[in-house]
């Protein structure tokens, strides 16, 4: 009677014991949305000058989101949430040049406004330590250029945008 009396009370102390931690998430699961399975990521909008940045960045976006995060990328509007993002600065300028005004080192910056809506075309909570509205974040980041060193336009354009894309997806994650 004693030994069923300990299992009893065993049973009923696991039992309590896991009934608490029931909507506990472990692993990269909690550094997202629960409610969100699947992002539809349209092209993104591009006022630069400079051809096929827009088609770059929505790759280069695409394939971050189903590298790092548990969502699944679709290319139908009707997906949990959407993804829009529009690409309102690209710059280049020299920061080191010769004694012959020959560039020796240039920086390529890029900007970007994204908005994450959920189904209902709801903004999904982004961090709230940023004075923005909470549907609307800016994004930006920089990548130098040195031609001596081999690097091209090309490269550096394309560096600027693989971060720019991280950042885009590290904004998914939910706040602490």
């Amino acid at each position: 009677m004693n030994l069923s009396l300990r299992l009893t009370s065993l049973a009923w102390f696991v039992l309590l014991s896991m009934s608490g931690c029931a909507s506990y998430r472990i692993g990269n699961q909690t550094l997202y949305a629960p409610d969100v399975q699947t992002v539809y990521v349209p092209m993104i909008e591009s006022t630069s000058f400079r051809r096929d940045l827009g088609e770059r960045l929505t790759e280069a976006v695409a394939k971050e989101i189903e590298l790092k995060t548990p969502f699944k990328v679709v290319g139908t509007p009707d997906a949990d949430s959407v993804l829009s993002a529009r690409l309102v600065s690209d710059t280049k300028r020299v920061t080191i040049e010769n004694q012959y005004d020959d560039p020796r080192a240039l920086e390529i910056a890029m900007a970007v406004e994204i908005t994450w809506l959920n189904r209902r075309r709801a903004p999904i909570r982004l961090p709230t330590t940023l004075a923005l509205p909470p549907e609307l974040l800016p994004v930006n980041n920089v990548s130098t250029l040195i031609p001596e060193a081999g690097q091209s336009v090309a490269t550096s354009q394309q560096q600027a945008i693989e971060r720019l894309a991280q950042q885009i997806v590290s904004t998914m994650e939910e706040p602490w």
